[in-house]
């Protein structure tokens, strides 16, 4: 298990990476652990926009069918369409391929809101994980 430092997360398990006012958005490893492997991802449209903790996608799993939350405010950039058929790269590598869109922040102030990745690291109960 890893957890960036470069990353910002949030306690329902997204993690953030800021370009400027870009954030491209994917879920954590603790988070695709948990799920187990995933066979589908519902992802937004390009256009959307999401207040914080709107639900923008969706992930099913060989377990469920969970929700994906927006982390920020903004308007919807771009999708990874590398994902259609390919969903397995969300647990193979959920900060690399497996990243799910990327969102325009309507306010670059609320990222300081996230934790980093000391303080995820403690909501999981995984202090010890490498970074």
């Amino acid at each position: 298990m890893s957890y960036p430092v470069e990353l910002k997360y949030t306690d329902d398990h997204e993690w953030v990476l800021l370009d400027g006012d870009v954030a491209t958005v994917g879920i954590t490893w603790h988070a695709q652990d948990s799920l187990g492997d995933i066979v589908f991802a519902q992802l937004p449209e390009v256009g959307e926009d999401f207040e914080s903790g709107d639900v923008c996608a969706e992930l099913e799993s060989v377990k469920a069918v969970s929700d994906v939350f927006a982390p920020l405010a903004g308007q919807i950039t771009e999708v990874n369409e590398e994902l259609d058929g390919a969903e397995e790269s969300i647990n193979q590598d959920p900060y690399g391929d497996g990243w799910m869109f990327k969102i325009r922040l309507t306010d670059l102030s609320a990222v300081g809101e996230l934790m980093d990745s000391t303080a995820y690291q403690k909501l999981i109960g995984d202090d010890d994980a490498a970074s």
